[in-house]
């Protein structure tokens, strides 16, 4: 017997990305009335300024239909055109069901299929690498790609390690075939032996991270799986128009970023005025660029996540 597979599809491309974020914006002063720091010691440490918190009735669901849909309409879609959606989070607030079966739901996607993926803050850059597959197998017509975190609620509000970092909001990205690629080979991985430098530790626990241990980390590891993804995409730095990498410290994005010599790029520095939102912060901080008109449609830019796990991934995408 022979097995039939589905006809493949030449190449994935985005169409439309969209985001959101929650309307309470949280200061760094507003935050050294909680605990003992204040404003330059945050800004010198992380570059964060700001960041947004959702309340205590926005969930994730709430914050991924709302980037999903706005993804959608730009996208010149309709949700019924949709047959797949993945949600990349890490700080859902049950295990099941699926978060992205809700999503769906929720924005009129009827029967599609949907999974929620945990790989932290790259977990945006694995679900577009596994929507990508989806269309170039013939598995899906066309995917919802969202990332969506609600990281203040698995904060400690006292702990001031962490509680300066983290925040709230949602990106998403609608993912088709194409005739041409639009989405590069994903370079992808994980130092499994270094788990426990950012860990929630159990169910009635709070986020815990070793800021020194994941800072030397990212910023030794991350550029050179970085430059790799250009070269599998077979794009120069210098040609890239953007590089939008996880937003968790500017002192790392920016070092990411001059490692990897692209110097026509613009370098995202969401984090300044969003805060850590984890997989949440790529297509955040990208759907913002693409708003203000800071990158040109069909240029390059390179993605790059990494957090927990240690888990880290990166490609090189077409802008829409």
């Amino acid at each position: 017997m022979k097995l039939r597979v589905p006809q493949a599809a030449a190449g994935a491309r985005i169409l439309a990305f969209g985001d959101y974020q929650p309307a309470t914006v949280v200061t760094n002063d507003d935050i050294a009335q909680k605990v003992d720091t204040d404003d330059a010691w945050i800004r010198a440490r992380t570059g964060i300024v700001e960041r947004r918190i959702a309340g205590p009735e926005e969930g994730i669901v709430d914050m991924a239909v709302q980037a999903g849909g706005k993804a959608i309409a730009g996208s010149g879609l309709a949700p019924e055109d949709i047959d797949l959606v993945i949600l990349a989070t890490c700080s859902a607030e049950s295990p099941m069901p699926s978060h992205a079966g809700i999503v769906a739901h929720r924005l009129g996607i009827g029967a599609p299929g949907a999974f929620d993926l945990n790989a932290a803050c790259a977990g945006f850059c694995y679900a577009l690498a596994a929507a990508a597959s989806a269309v170039r197998d013939g598995a899906a017509r066309n995917v919802l790609v969202v990332g969506a975190e609600k990281m203040s609620q698995w904060l400690d509000w006292t702990d001031r390690s962490t509680c300066i970092i983290f925040a709230d909001g949602a990106g998403a990205a609608v993912v088709a075939a194409a005739d041409e690629p639009g989405i590069g080979p994903v370079v992808w991985g994980s130092a499994g032996d270094q788990f426990d430098k950012i860990i929630i530790p159990d169910r009635h626990s709070f986020i815990q991270q070793e800021g020194q241990a994941v800072f030397r980390w990212a910023t030794s590891a991350i550029a050179p799986v970085a430059l790799e993804a250009c070269e599998r995409a077979g794009v120069r730095p210098d040609e890239l128009a953007a590089i939008v990498p996880h937003q968790a410290n500017l002192r790392i994005v920016d070092a990411i970023a001059r490692k990897v010599k692209a110097t026509n790029a613009v370098v995202a520095d969401d984090v300044v005025h969003s805060g850590n939102t984890s997989g949440a912060s790529i297509p955040l901080a990208l759907s913002r660029m693409i708003e203000r008109g800071d990158v040109p449609s069909g240029a390059p830019a390179l993605l790059v996540g990494f957090g927990a796990g240690l888990a880290y991934a990166a490609q090189v995408i077409q802008i829409p």
